[in-house]
């Protein structure tokens, strides 16, 4: 096989962005996250979180850019991330 038909390798990250600020600029970076903004409060959750994903895709042997969308829905639903359902008009 050519080297250059091989499939480009699939990659993944978590984007956190906090809406709400108290005047400090935060970020920070983690294995495939980026969380940006927030308040104190706010980027703490964020960064728990995103943490909790990691360990739970490594215990389940996973990486994020091969989970599957419903095992990935599965795990932030167990750390508490609930799914935004927008309103149809």
């Amino acid at each position: 096989m050519p080297q250059n038909s091989k499939k480009p390798k699939r990659k993944a990250a978590l984007l956190g962005l906090g809406l709400d600020s108290d005047g400090h600029k935060r970020v920070t970076k983690g294995d495939n996250f980026l969380l940006v903004g927030g308040s104190k409060d706010t980027h703490e959750q964020m960064t728990e979180k995103a943490i909790k994903i990691n360990e739970k895709l490594k215990a389940r042997g996973k990486q994020l850019e091969t989970v599957s969308k419903a095992e990935f829905d599965d795990i932030a639903h167990e750390v508490g991330l609930k799914k935004f359902e927008p309103r149809k008009n």
